[in-house]
C-alpha cells in the first residue's frame, strides 16, 4: 500500500495491494482517490467479479486493446464506463448516473431542467 494520509477533509491518492473480496474497498463504493490493484489471468473472469456488485456508478478501464475495451462496454453493468481515465471523469454535456444501487436516473444540465420542468402542450384553434 502507498498512500492513506488524511490532513484533515484531505485524503491523498491510495493504491491498495494484496485485497481481498470481501473486504469493503472491493465490496463498497469509495469516493475518495483510492485504486485497489487485482492481478487477474481471464478478463471475463474480471467483468464477472466487477458486476457481483451491486453498485454500478461509473467504471475505469485502461488498456491498449481496443478489442478488450469494446468488450468492457458492452459487458460491464454500468452507468458510465471510461476508457483510458479515471471512474470519476465526467463530462456535463452528457448524462451523469449509475445502476443498480448506485442513483437512480441521470444529471447533467440537459436532464436537470427536464427534471426541474413541466412540459405544456398548448393548441390553440382561432
Amino acid at each position: 500500500m502507498t498512500g492513506g494520509k488524511r490532513e484533515g477533509a484531505l485524503f491523498y491518492p491510495t493504491i491498495l495491494t494484496n485485497v481481498t473480496e470481501n473486504m469493503k474497498v472491493m465490496c463498497e463504493e469509495v469516493f475518495a482517490p483510492v485504486i485497489s490493484i487485482v492481478p487477474f489471468d481471464d478478463i471475463d473472469d474480471v467483468f464477472t467479479k466487477v458486476n457481483d456488485s451491486k453498485y454500478g456508478l461509473q467504471a475505469g478501464v485502461f488498456t491498449s486493446n481496443l478489442h478488450i475495451a469494446m468488450r468492457a462496454v458492452q459487458a460491464l453493468e454500468f452507468g458510465g464506463v471510461n476508457i483510458n481515465d479515471v471512474s470519476t471523469f465526467r463530462a456535463d454535456t452528457l448524462p451523469y448516473g449509475g445502476v443498480k444501487d448506485s442513483g437512480i436516473g441521470k444529471e447533467g444540465p440537459h436532464n436537470a431542467i427536464k427534471e426541474m420542468t413541466n412540459e405544456k402542450v398548448i393548441t390553440m384553434h382561432i
